[in-house]
């Protein structure tokens, strides 16, 4: 943001429109990596100059900045593997990177997200189309939990995890 107090120019008009991006709602957040990563829901058209199916965003407090890390273009086949859409709850991995449950159309998987932003799937629902919910590691790092809303399953995932590159 050039001028993110608006001393000079509101902040709605510091950028164009093909550089701004918005969600209808917030979701998920988790505080690691001495910041808050925050996930928005998607946009389309009418909503905003860049449609998309997600987002996560981080807050780094120390340098107050917010920061986006990964953009959900529209999926535009949500019954087949491949693209991902709808991330919601979240968690930082402790190997790295993050995982996101997630809440869109079609097929609903765990998604992992390398530190550089690309997204691969983790685990996929085979059992019915509820969504994934709650990613959270164990204290000691070996087991990833991770629910179904509906009815309320829970699984409990282990790796062998290892740190990403």
């Amino acid at each position: 943001m050039p001028d993110r107090d608006a001393v000079t120019v509101d902040t709605r008009k510091q950028f164009a429109d093909g550089d701004v991006t918005r969600g209808r709602k917030l979701e998920g957040q988790w505080w690691g990596d001495g910041g808050a990563y925050v996930v928005t829901s998607f946009a389309r058209a009418a909503d905003s100059p860049v449609p998309h199916d997600g987002q996560v965003w981080f807050h780094d407090p120390e340098r107050s900045t917010l920061t986006l890390k990964v953009r959900f273009g529209v999926n535009p086949t949500p019954d087949v593997d491949g693209a991902f859409d709808g991330p919601d709850n979240i968690t930082v991995s402790p190997w790295g990177g993050l995982v996101l449950a997630e809440d869109g159309e079609g097929v609903q998987h765990l998604i992992g997200v390398s530190g550089s932003g690309e997204t691969f799937p983790l685990a996929r629902n085979e059992v019915d189309t509820n969504e994934f919910t709650g990613p959270v590691y164990s204290h000691d790092k070996r087991v990833l939990f991770a629910n179904l809303q509906s009815p309320g399953t829970m699984f409990a995932i282990t790796g062998p995890w290892r740190r990403q590159g």
